[in-house]
């Protein structure tokens, strides 16, 4: 009989279960009250209970663990001075979607070499958020395969569903189930529209097939996620981030019924895809709220601790601190931005 099924399948390797991972890595409990903590003050700022705005700040995506703690002690220490204005989130991207080809995250390939040792980069990525979150800071990620929330989700108290995948049925439907608020980018294009309907779709409950703790094949029925929001980081047709494109979000919002406040990305479209002029986007942004705008719930950068990108297989080693995706702003101007927007949302107090 002619084999019909898996035929290009190279093989099937065995991947260590939700289960064995936390017990390997498990959650302490005051590790688990930074994250419940965090994550009801986000769900308070989306809504407006609080006057606080949340900044959303890391590299674009992680690839060494040394430099990654060194960036979120620098944090941590950044929010102890701004804690009565911002709630700060270290951003904690472990996969990266990609438009054709080329790495795609610390989950799928920790050593950068085309190993995928992937079972290794799930246990590098959960140790990482237990060193965040002992830290004190809380994490936030984009999720893009629908089994890794089960391996990472107790450690992250926001994630975003991304352009490229708001418009995913599945990426909907796992948004319904997930603890966190989560925040649903504009399409490539720059519409709106698709984001929106994410929102209400994850607000429902939903039926659909994944994994539970045991790696046991399930339906998964969800309850729907009410802190759902827009995340404005502009398109193809150019950034989004300025008064006219926010108020014409927010009639948007108020139509589709959806309360929660909006969230804008510094960086890619919003920045020309320039790291440099997301300081640009930022005093705007400052300058809106300042002037009494109250649906901009918060803002994300790139940022790492040098300036710019660097390239996998650099001659003489990978440089610390320096980011290996998108391009980012360097840390001294991190802080500089940070506490400017504090000023901002302070004076409205």
């Amino acid at each position: 009989m002619e084999t019909t099924d898996n035929l290009n399948i190279r093989c099937f390797k065995s991947l260590i279960s939700p289960d064995q991972i936390k017990d390997q890595l498990p959650q302490t409990k005051e590790q688990a009250r930074v994250v419940a903590s965090s994550r009801h003050a986000i769900e308070d700022i989306l809504t407006g209970r609080d006057r606080r705005r949340v900044v959303i700040t890391g590299p674009c995506s992680l690839h060494d663990e040394e430099a990654t703690l060194e960036y979120a002690r620098r944090l941590r220490k950044l929010q102890e001075d701004t804690a009565e204005k911002l709630l700060l989130v270290m951003r904690t991207y472990f996969e990266k979607p990609r438009t054709t080809l080329g790495w795609k995250g610390l989950l799928y390939d920790p050593r950068l070499d085309g190993s995928y040792d992937i079972d290794n980069g799930i246990r590098i990525s959960r140790r990482i958020l237990t060193e965040i979150s002992t830290i004190g800071l809380p994490a936030a990620t984009e999720f893009l395969d629908p089994i890794v929330p089960q391996y990472l989700a107790d450690f992250v108290s926001w994630a975003a569903i991304g352009a490229r995948t708001s418009e995913s049925q599945i990426h909907r439907q796992m948004a319904s189930g997930l603890s966190m608020p989560i925040g649903f980018k504009n399409a490539t294009d720059g519409n709106l529209e698709i984001a929106l309907d994410a929102i209400r779709a994850a607000l429902s409950s939903h039926s659909f097939l994944g994994i539970d703790r045991h790696g046991k094949v399930i339906i998964a029925e969800t309850r729907g996620n009410k802190y759902g929001h827009l995340v404005m980081r502009g398109g193809s047709s150019g950034p989004n981030y300025t008064s006219e494109y926010v108020a014409f979000a927010e009639v948007l919002l108020r139509k589709a019924q959806i309360p929660n406040g909006i969230i804008i990305d510094c960086s890619h479209a919003n920045s020309h895809k320039n790291h440099k002029r997301q300081r640009e986007t930022l005093l705007d942004i400052a300058d809106q709220i300042r002037t009494g705008n109250k649906s901009i719930a918060g803002i994300m950068l790139e940022s790492f601790i040098k300036e710019g990108k660097q390239s996998i297989g650099t001659p003489g080693g990978l440089q610390f601190g320096l980011s290996l995706t998108d391009s980012c702003i360097g840390w001294e101007e991190t802080e500089e931005l940070i506490r400017f927007f504090a000023e901002a949302v302070g004076s409205t107090f």
